[in-house]
């Protein structure tokens, strides 16, 4: 049976592949480097980063901030260098709001300054501002309508030159659920973490450059209990009936969602609007 992650650190494992670990504003960064000669390994070609900020569920003194400058400083790694800082900005927040384990997009926007009309309208008095939009799509089951279709309409209208895409993911391991964030400069599949893969956010589909982040918040079941069988080396019977997928996720889910969508926004928003702090933040999204 086929194992089924989006984590580009757990791909890797065993892989003979360009990995880099260190440490960034106390939490451990993983970056994996896929180059066009890795044919075997399944995801496009670009880099891909993860934070681990398990210090964030322990509630860490500081974590919360430093998980914040964190994900900026990743971000702004990965965006492209010849980019110009004043260039508008279009953030997608990918997911089914009712769905808590694929709400992390929606409410990433949530915490995602809107600057756009402010900018354009006042361009005095929001001069240290990036025009930023945001779009949280929904879902087709709800609205008729695929991602990959509104998000082409409103690049026609708003002329983003960067991306931001947020959704959820599906992890390998249990220990990885929403406790890591994951950011890749090749975009993404929405839906891809819940098993509902629709047409793909890249830049050669919407002609703009895309960073995609995303957190795990389920881990497949028949993945789960595949790993379990391998590793007690006994037969699993179980694995019969998992035909149908079946996602696992944490008791927290709510709250662990709401944290790292909230991380997540923050993050976005230092790395947008360099000139902010937290508790500017704070004030414009009270």
């Amino acid at each position: 049976m086929a194992v089924r992650t989006d984590l580009a650190l757990e791909l890797a494992e065993g892989r003979r592949v360009q990995q880099r670990t260190q440490t960034l504003e106390g939490f451990s960064l993983h970056t994996v480097t896929v180059t066009e000669s890795d044919t075997d390994f399944g995801r496009p070609p670009g880099r891909y980063a993860t934070l681990s900020i398990r210090n964030l569920l322990r509630r860490e003194t500081d974590a919360f901030p430093r998980a914040c400058r964190a994900v900026a400083q990743i971000l702004r790694q990965l965006a492209p260098s010849n980019q110009d800082p004043r260039a508008p900005v279009l953030v997608i927040g990918l997911g089914n709001r009712a769905v808590t384990p694929d709400a992390i997009g929606p409410l990433c926007c949530q915490n995602v300054l809107a600057t756009r009309h402010l900018v354009e309208q006042s361009p005095e008095q929001f001069r240290a501002f990036r025009p930023v939009a945001v779009l949280a799509p929904g879902v087709l089951g709800t609205t008729g309508v695929e991602t990959g279709e509104l998000v082409l309409g409103v690049i026609d209208r708003i002329h983003p030159e960067l991306i931001l895409a947020v959704d959820a993911l599906a992890a390998r391991r249990l220990s990885r659920l929403m406790c890591t964030i994951q950011m890749t400069d090749t975009g993404i599949v929405p839906g891809s973490g819940v098993g509902n893969a629709r047409t793909a956010l890249t830049q050669t589909a919407l002609g703009v450059p895309v960073l995609s982040i995303g957190v795990p918040t389920v881990v497949d079941g028949a993945t789960l209990a595949t790993d379990i069988a391998q590793q007690s080396g006994a037969q699993c019977e179980a694995l019969d009936d998992l035909n149908t997928p079946v996602l696992v996720t944490t008791r927290d889910v709510d709250q662990q969602t709401a944290d790292a969508a909230r991380v997540i926004g923050y993050g976005i928003n230092l790395f947008l609007h360099p000139s902010l702090d937290i508790a500017d933040m704070e004030l414009f999204l009270s």
